[in-house]
């Protein structure tokens, strides 16, 4: 799962890296406001904002993300301890807001919580589950190949497993934001289906794609 850390002190920004991909995670770093709002449609599971940041505060990428991305965790990190501000990145709707100095094991507990990842596999019969730890789809124990958008594709039910995702939502988290097509999204889905359970994914036809009911987390 893919997270964008927005924090200017390249030393703490450094420092949640490492401990944020040692938990599994993919993780893009920005020190940059502007350049951070313009990757907000790259696909990511999960945002870590610090207010004070150069040419665009945390607060108002939060307004953005809120606009179009209103279901994704964010997490704002300060310094700024001033209450209006901590109440205003509520209101707005952040999911959690971190003062610092904090410690990092915290800050990584909050993300795994927010984005459901008590457990490790995604299992899907008694032969084939998912271990979207390690991004590892294993079958009778032995592991089976997955492409960089098969992954993504997986991933996408992690903290939902149940939901309907609708192919906008495919675009933008498989495709990491880059424009794509029905052709394309139901051609990885075909050569998915030929590496999981016969009937794993379901298709509504003209709305996206969903997992089997029998699936659960682990």
């Amino acid at each position: 799962m893919k997270i964008l850390v927005l924090e200017d002190n390249r030393s703490l920004s450094d420092v949640i890296n490492t401990a944020l991909t040692q938990g599994g995670f993919s993780v893009d770093c920005f020190y940059d406001g502007e350049e951070a709002l313009n990757a907000l449609s790259d696909g990511y599971s999960c945002f870590i904002l610090d207010i004070n940041v150069p040419n665009l505060d945390g607060i108002s990428i939060l307004e953005s993300i809120r606009m179009f991305h209103k279901d994704v965790p964010t997490i704002i990190i300060s310094s700024n301890h001033d209450l209006e501000k901590i109440q205003k990145s509520y209101e707005i709707g952040c999911d959690d807001y971190l003062k610092k100095p904090f410690y990092i094991f915290e800050l990584v507990q909050k993300v795994k919580k927010l984005c459901n990842l008590e457990g490790q596999y995604m299992v899907f019969d008694q032969s084939y589950k998912f271990d979207f730890i390690n991004q590892v789809l294993y079958k009778d124990e032995k592991e089976i190949e997955l492409t960089k958008k098969e992954i993504l594709f997986l991933e996408l039910f992690v903290k939902n497993l149940y939901h309907l995702a609708s192919y906008d939502e495919i675009e933008e988290y498989v495709w990491e934001g880059e424009e794509t097509n029905l052709i394309n999204i139901r051609g990885l889905v075909k050569r998915l289906r030929k590496k999981l359970p016969k009937d794993a994914i379901s298709i509504v036809k003209g709305v996206g794609y969903s997992l089997n009911k029998n699936v659960k987390i682990i």
